[in-house]
């Protein structure tokens, strides 16, 4: 009797377990993020952009800050940081002060169903970058879902007059995506610590980061309740998305989690088409179709 096959069972089911649960997290993920843009997009009618982002990330410390202080269970394994991860530290925080002021100066200007279904455009960026820097693998199959979400992307950038020239609004969008792209790899290379510390110290520095280039750019806040349901939304929508994003890419790689996490696009431009109710142009239905497409066949590929 071989003894050695036992063990490779029980390590085997193991690694499954972890996978499947990893798979669960990166959707709970993408389904918690869905929310942010269009509730953002309602918000910045009384919060300026960069202040909008800033209070998003100061929203998601502070919750993970509170659950971390009440919870009884203590996460000490591969928690501290070593020096090695500083830089990447540092890259994070530096790209997500970048990020949400670009996406929100996008939704600021734009349709919250636009913006929503551009930031599929992260999963070609966090894709692209995890081959070219970070050496993963892309499946054939995810390679024609990369074409298929950059030429919707292409589709819903357009001006909507039918000329073919880029839309302004679009740029700052893909920026964002871009800059989301390389902070996920970064953050893939942290994901053996704890989620809950990289949360808080992404929200602390990035929230900070967000609100002093708001104030240097000259923007101006007064107190009222909408911060107060800004932080909120920062909790559900950065805090336990980025807690939960994190476990994922732990187990199944920042490619993989990214390719799920294409769910929430869609998700937010359904909610914001409730929201703010219209009839979507014909150039968003067929970009939303084709998207759809590119997201199923990269979510069908990591699922199998």
């Amino acid at each position: 009797m071989d003894y050695n096959i036992l063990p490779n069972k029980v390590f085997g089911k193991w690694q499954n377990m972890n996978k499947n649960k990893a798979i669960r997290y990166a959707i709970y993920a993408a389904l918690l993020y869905a929310v942010s843009t269009p509730f953002s997009k309602d918000l910045m009618d009384n919060i300026p952009p960069a202040f909008m982002a800033g209070l998003l990330y100061l929203g998601a410390e502070t919750g993970m800050v509170i659950i971390a202080f009440f919870s009884r269970r203590k996460n000490t394994k591969n928690s501290s940081f070593t020096h090695k991860d500083f830089p990447y530290l540092i890259m994070m925080v530096l790209l997500d002060i970048a990020a949400p002021i670009l996406l929100m100066t996008a939704l600021k200007n734009s349709s919250a169903e636009s913006v929503s279904l551009l930031n599929n455009f992260e999963i070609v960026a966090t894709s692209l970058i995890a081959l070219l820097i970070f050496k993963e693998k892309i499946s054939p199959r995810l390679w024609i879902a990369i074409t298929l979400i950059t030429a919707a992307s292409i589709m819903l950038s357009l001006n909507s007059n039918g000329s073919f020239s880029i839309s302004v609004y679009s740029l700052p969008a893909l920026l964002a995506c871009c800059c989301w792209g390389l902070e996920n790899n970064c953050t893939r290379k942290l994901s053996g610590r704890d989620p809950a510390r990289i949360v808080i110290i992404k929200g602390f520095g990035s929230g900070t980061g967000s609100v002093i280039v708001a104030l240097i750019s000259g923007e101006r806040l007064t107190f009222t309740p909408y911060i107060l349901l800004a932080l909120l939304l920062g909790f559900i929508a950065y805090g336990l998305s980025i807690y939960s994003y994190v476990y994922a890419q732990r187990y199944i790689g920042a490619a993989k989690t990214s390719a799920f996490y294409a769910l929430a696009p869609f998700i937010g431009a359904l909610i914001s088409l409730v929201l703010f109710p219209k009839i979507p142009a014909l150039l968003f239905i067929i970009s939303f179709i084709i998207m759809a497409l590119g997201a199923f066949l990269a979510i069908e590929k990591e699922r199998t």
